[in-house]
């Protein structure tokens, strides 16, 4: 750390670069030069951003650092996220045994022999979905017709949530995950939301099935408790899906010999191939670009910087997944690379628990994509796609793509 000291802190979240599949710049030269950076918020407050895979594992198991959001320091990266309370946080923002006891109640519907048995209706959907986008035309926005709805239709099935209100939460939720989302307007959607869903658990009570809402609120789950957990699950269990799908999709097509490799697996049958693809484009692409909050709550010496209690990190998992001491050439997407122990998904205790959904949600439509339709193609220039460059999430706007053969 010898100099930083002298150095004025950058601010966060920092603008990436000429290449949208890459880490910011900043985020990078950090990885190079030291694993722990002094770096500015929005609010002028300070915190540190740890970018190597060694010391984020390190943090993001360490009970010393916690992920309780209610906590007086704990680094927030947008002023609406402020509003965080006791009441309103999920249980990714609770430390144990307030976290294991919640995550402990949803651990069994997302085990992945469940999980496997919901192949069936990820491929009929998967398959429905490219039918009614490619029906009597040769172009669409793929995250509009498939990218967006798939894991939508996915996680309200799981839920018990009624997909025909799907537009009511997904825009709820991209206003939660918006960097410039106001105070107020935060507040409103999260309290909206979890409004519409404590109004849900309270109908199954009386109308139960088969659903995960109904199956915690039979277990005497409060109708506010089982709302906090289906916000979380809601929100995550489509944007990143979503958005990793349709950005999966992207960089795919920008490196065509990669392209070819995958779909050769695809059309080879190969699962253990298009799995060792799908992981490779998770550790690549890492869309969680905010990086994972922790707030120390003990003097923690990490990479022989001094943390005091008090201070905030940010463990930046998209840097992690650069390190070249763990990724040879990690700059480089390899689909054939050797099943990636990446961070996309966090690590520790709080490592996400939908990861099994994800992965078999990605494996299904990216194969699926390709299979389909093997003349894919951007309907529009590279240069002009949109990226979610103020979301917590990194992805894409709109997809336009095409699937004629040029040769017809």
């Amino acid at each position: 750390m010898a100099g930083t000291e002298d150095r004025p802190a950058p601010s966060i979240p920092a603008p990436r670069g000429k290449c949208p599949f890459d880490p910011p710049i900043l985020y990078e030269r950090a990885r190079r030069e030291t694993p722990v950076t002094r770096v500015t918020l929005w609010d002028g407050s300070s915190c540190w951003l740890i970018t190597r895979m060694r010391e984020v594992r390190s943090v993001l198991r360490d009970p010393r650092f916690s992920a309780d959001a209610s906590r007086p320091g704990f680094p927030c990266l947008t002023v609406g996220r402020t509003t965080t309370t006791t009441h309103r946080r999920t249980f990714m923002q609770m430390d144990a045994p307030e976290h294991t006891a919640q995550r402990r109640l949803l651990t069994t519907d997302f085990m992945a022999d469940r999980i496997e048995g919901l192949r069936g209706p990820i491929q009929q959907h998967s398959d429905k979905l490219l039918d009614r986008m490619t029906h009597g035309r040769q172009e669409a926005d793929l995250v509009a017709e498939f990218a967006l709805p798939l894991p939508s239709l996915i996680i309200c099935l799981l839920l018990g949530v009624p997909y025909e209100d799907h537009d009511f939460f997904q825009q709820r939720s991209a206003t939660m995950l918006r960097y410039g989302s106001s105070t107020s307007a935060m507040a409103t959607a999260r309290n909206e939301l979890i409004s519409y869903l404590e109004q849900l658990a309270a109908a199954k009570a009386g109308a139960p099935d088969d659903s995960i809402i109904s199956r915690l609120t039979a277990r005497g789950v409060s109708a506010e408790q089982v709302a906090s957990m289906a916000r979380l699950l809601i929100v995550a269990g489509h944007e990143t899906t979503a958005n990793m799908t349709a950005l999966s999709a992207l960089a795919l097509l920008r490196h065509p010999t990669q392209l070819a490799a995958f779909r050769s697996a695809v059309e080879a049958g190969d699962t253990a191939a298009v799995r060792r693809g799908v992981e490779e484009l998770l550790r690549y692409l890492t869309i969680v670009q905010s990086g994972l909050p922790r707030l120390a709550i003990e003097d923690v010496t990490v990479a022989d910087t001094r943390i005091r209690a008090g201070e905030g990190v940010l463990c930046m998992l998209s840097t992690a997944n650069r390190d070249e001491d763990v990724f040879p050439d990690g700059d480089r997407l390899d689909v054939g690379r050797d099943r990636p122990r990446h961070v996309a998904f966090g690590f520790g205790v709080h490592q996400c628990l939908g990861q099994s959904l994800a992965r078999t949600e990605l494996d299904i439509a990216l194969a699926t994509i390709v299979r389909r339709l093997p003349y894919l193609r951007l309907a529009v220039p590279f240069e002009s796609i949109r990226f979610h460059s103020d979301k917590l999430v990194h992805g894409v706007q709109e997809l336009p793509v095409t699937w004629s053969d040029l040769a017809s």
